[in-house]
């Protein structure tokens, strides 16, 4: 299995994935990592699951036999075996990328160079559709930004967002280890003295070029707040991001575009739409399948629309397959602009 028939066949359009085919690659990438990659092949050999049972039905109802046939990974194995889900004699330009850590443990994953183009061709096109952001930066304006985050995936992906838009980047590595459970215990100061080094080259690079652009996590914005009148667009995510939050932002940051995401080692970022009640998120389908599910007498289920549940995902690509429950919960929202399937809203989640 390889993306070269995938991107062809499947994802010419990233925001009109069918979802008859969507159960057909899923099937494809069962089968794959089943017969090919370590852990999978071992739950096979035990569990003997019977694909074509499972892959009967609509997505939905295949997504709930999933996630009911023992095939879902527990996070603490992924966490400290995480070469065992690397299909044998792999021949994809794979690196491994780390979690960022800001609420637990750090995990570590890999993707294929080719998906961060994947991912890159989703989030370029949700963000025009959604946002409007290539009609805003062009030869005649170019985009200049400036992004904070952990270096790996993060710095890859916001890189070639701004590349593509014919923009220049200053991207400001950060340590993000535990930052949450500070930011909540302590406040946004203690996280100011443990990023003093950002703090002062995001001082510097605002003073002398004219950023219009920045990425960031909510607390960090505070850094932004003399420079709002020059901002045009504001890209979230991370920890704190609410509804309050929001409005406060949309008070400093008046007429900029605020665009919140919600970002995963394992699969990157996905875009999010700020609804009047909330925020809510899309997958990027076929590789990412998300739904917010319940556990009853008949096992786990999806939950109905805007009901809260406990979020699930599929991470099915050629490089890994992962079938695991987040420790956070989330309601399940209805398709939404450019989006022809459902999200996921006003992610909650714990700090251990």
């Amino acid at each position: 299995m390889n993306y070269g028939e995938v991107l062809d066949k499947l994802y010419d359009d990233p925001l009109s994935v069918d979802r008859a085919d969507l159960v057909e690659y899923l099937r494809e990438v069962f089968d794959f990592h089943l017969r090919a990659t370590p852990y999978w092949r071992r739950v096979s050999e035990k569990l003997r699951p019977d694909l074509d049972e499972i892959f009967q039905g609509g997505l939905e109802e295949v997504f709930e036999k999933i996630f009911n046939s023992g095939l879902i990974v527990d996070e603490d194995y992924l966490r400290h075996n995480w070469l065992e889900f690397v299909p044998d004699g792999y021949s994809g330009r794979i690196r491994f990328y780390q979690s960022s850590g800001t609420t637990r443990e750090r995990a570590i994953g890999h993707w294929d160079r080719e998906y961060l183009l994947a991912s890159h061709r989703y989030l370029r096109e949700a963000l025009d559709e959604i946002y409007g952001l290539d009609e805003l930066y062009n030869d005649a304006h170019q985009m200049r930004a400036i992004a904070h985050g952990p270096y790996g995936w993060f710095q890859e992906e916001i890189s070639e967002l701004v590349w593509s838009y014919g923009g220049v980047l200053y991207f400001i590595g950060m340590e993000t280890d535990g930052l949450k459970k500070v930011y909540e215990n302590q406040g946004l100061e203690a996280v100011l003295k443990i990023l003093n080094p950002l703090v002062r080259y995001t001082a510097r690079v605002m003073e002398k070029d004219r950023i219009n652009t920045v990425r960031s996590a909510p607390p960090l914005m505070a850094l932004f707040e003399p420079y709002s009148e020059n901002i045009e667009t504001a890209i979230i995510s991370g920890v704190g991001i609410n509804q309050s939050f929001f409005e406060m932002l949309r008070e400093k940051f008046e007429g900029t575009k605020l665009i919140p995401l919600y970002g995963y080692y394992l699969f990157g970022d996905l875009v999010g739409v700020h609804m009047e009640g909330g925020f809510w998120y899309y997958p990027n389908y076929p590789f990412t399948i998300i739904f917010p599910m319940k556990h009853g007498d008949g096992g786990y289920r999806i939950v109905r629309r805007h009901e809260r549940g406990r979020v699930a995902i599929i991470i099915a690509r050629p490089e890994v397959l992962v079938v695991k429950f987040e420790d956070e919960t989330a309601f399940r929202t209805p398709p939404h602009g450019p989006f022809k399937w459902d999200g996921f809203g006003d992610p909650e989640r714990k700090v251990g």
